[in-house]
Parts: C-alpha cells; structure tokens; sequence
C-alpha cells in the first residue's frame, strides 16, 4: 500500500509579467518515510524551481488512493463513505476514506472517481467532493528505483526478443560460417588404424 505525503514548498515565483512573489505550494509525494519524503521532493523541485526554495511543511497524508489524468488541470478531494458491517455490534459501519482525482471540472472529477471505484463491491457514499490545494503528485514509479550497476560489474546484455530474431541475426550467419569452414568430413583415426587415402 502506497503511503502518501504532503509537502509544502516555499519559493519566489515569477509571473507572467515578469513580477516576483513568494508562494507556498503544496504537492503529494509517495514515500516510503518522512526523510524519503524531503528527499524525492528536493530532487523534483531542482528541476521545476530555478533559484532557491524551501521545504516548509510534511506530514502524512489520508488520501488512500489517486486517480491521474493528461487532461486534469485541478486535483479534487473526495471523501468516500463505504458501508461495512460490524459484525459484534450486528450494525452497519461507514469507514471514510479518501481519494485524489485529477479532472478538469467538478463534475469530470465526481465520473472519473465513480469509474475508479467502479471495483468496490460493498455499497459506499460519496459524501464531499472539494478543489484541493494540491498542485501536483509525484508517486514512485519502476524507474525510480532502479540502482546502478557498481563499476567492477558490466550490466547484463538485453538479450534475443525470439529465436527468429536469432536465425536472422549477422552473428548467428557469421558462426553458422565458420562452423562450416571448420568441420572435417573425415572422423580421426584411431591409434593402430592405417589411413587408406593416405597410403593409396
């Protein structure tokens, strides 16, 4: 399960116009510790923000799941009651829990969290649906965590999609060559054998 925090970041913004401003935003980083956290955020900040910024805020987030589009410009917050049963009370029970959907109005955001939920098999409420002050999600992605190879290693060669990949290859055409300029149709003489083509 991913474990999900907001960050708050301090800088001096420039506008349109060309005038400066401080600003404090907030955005959603996938980590897996608060020090993570600080880490992942730092490194995509150098690569947004050009001059200096600050790390102001973190602290871990409730929302449980994201749901990102290309063509969301707003992330909305929704807050989702799901109905379950509390089988010692013998009373329904509502768990709340919330959810971050990228969509470009309300009403985009309310269809895009339905068809995301669309898996949930007990019945469930949404019960507030808000514009958050989350202006962008960095989750951790396969990339992300892929260590480099130590220098006394070589990385491992990709290796043939398929044996016809193979049979077509230069090298394959090139050994198949040379295993034919190499073979002898004669099989070697035992020790005690005479060699007749010889002593014709």
């Amino acid at each position: 399960m991913q474990t999900w925090f907001e960050v708050k970041v301090k800088y001096v913004k420039v506008d349109q116009d060309g005038r400066e401003r401080k600003v404090g935003e907030s955005y959603l980083v996938d980590a897996v510790s608060f020090t993570d956290a600080e880490a992942r955020i730092i490194q995509q900040m150098q690569q947004i923000i050009r001059g200096e910024f600050q790390i102001d805020n973190i602290k871990k987030s409730n929302i449980v799941e994201i749901y990102p589009a290309e063509s969301g410009e707003f992330w909305y917050k929704a807050r989702i009651a799901i109905v379950t049963i509390d089988e010692k009370a013998g009373k329904e029970k509502k768990v709340n829990n919330y959810f971050l959907v990228a969509a470009d109005d309300f009403k985009e955001a309310l269809q895009r969290l339905e068809e995301g939920l669309s898996y949930i098999l007990v019945p469930y409420h949404t019960t507030s649906m808000t514009l958050s002050n989350i202006v962008d999600v960095f989750p951790y992605f396969a990339d992300d965590q892929k260590q480099q190879v130590p220098p006394h290693l070589k990385p491992v060669a990709p290796q043939k999609e398929s044996i016809d990949d193979l049979l077509a290859s230069e090298e394959f055409e090139e050994s198949e060559e040379d295993d034919e300029a190499n073979f002898d149709d004669d099989p070697p003489i035992a020790d005690g054998e005479i060699d007749d083509d010889n002593n014709a």
